[in-house]
Order: C-alpha cells, then sequence, then structure tokens
C-alpha cells in the first residue's frame, strides 16, 4: 500500500556514497502518524488572565521590586557573611536614583522566572493546576 518513489536517495558508507538503483519508499507513507496528547509539560496559552500567566508575572514583578528598592543584593549592593546589604561602587553607569542597574534588571527577571517556573511545575505536580 506504499507508494514508491521514482527518485533514488543517496546512500553513504562513510564519505563515500553508494550509488544504488533500487527505487526508495516514500518516508511520508511509511511512518505512522503521532497524534499529540496532553504531556507533562504542554503549556496552555488561553488568556493573559490565565493562573501560569498570573504566577509569572507576579513572580517577576516581586524579583524586580526587591531588586529596585534594596531588598535584594544587586551590582551596587552585595551581601555580607551575615546577610546585610552594603552599598559598593560597582562602576556601572545608571540613570536610576537607586542605581539599578540592566545587569540588575536582566539578574533580577531571571531569578523572577526561576521561582515562577518551580512554583508552576511545583502546583502541576500535585494537581493544583
Amino acid at each position: 500500500m506504499a507508494a514508491t518513489a521514482m527518485t533514488t536517495l543517496p546512500q553513504f558508507s562513510g564519505l563515500r556514497p553508494k550509488i544504488s538503483a533500487a527505487p526508495v519508499r516514500s518516508l511520508a507513507a511509511v511512518q505512522p502518524m503521532r497524534h499529540k496528547g496532553k504531556g507533562a509539560l504542554g503549556a496552555r496559552c488561553g488568556y493573559i488572565g490565565s493562573p501560569t500567566n498570573l504566577i509569572m508575572v507576579t513572580t517577576t514583578s516581586l524579583m524586580l521590586f526587591a531588586g529596585r528598592f534594596g531588598l535584594a543584593p544587586s551590582a551596587n549592593r552585595k551581601a555580607t557573611a551575615g546577610l546585610k546589604l552594603e552599598v559598593r561602587e560597582s562602576g556601572l553607569q545608571t540613570g536610576d536614583p537607586a542605581g539599578f542597574t540592566l545587569a540588575d534588571t536582566l539578574a533580577c527577571g531571571s531569578v523572577g522566572h526561576i521561582i515562577g517556573v518551580g512554583i508552576v511545575l511545583g502546583l502541576k505536580n500535585i494537581g493544583a493546576l
């Protein structure tokens, strides 16, 4: 029932091609179609107020807020051994009065996304999401 193609595909043995005159079966007719199921990592993007979206926006916003207002370490505020934040000069230029730089924005946004993904996967694992 599988259709055969009239062209031949080149076959290789190492770096040298093997020339064969046998017809090759069409790959579309040989391989069965697989149905996509709902996997564990499937994302549903139904609307902007979905629970996954709200979790990601909240965690990223909270992390950016913490970095901007001095509740988390940044390029201009390092953490000491006692987890106190002390001001230091990093040499990065910024127009922000609090000294929040582009590197701080990227770092806090990334950590916020990591926390959000952990929450989403944890809630998905227990079946609450």
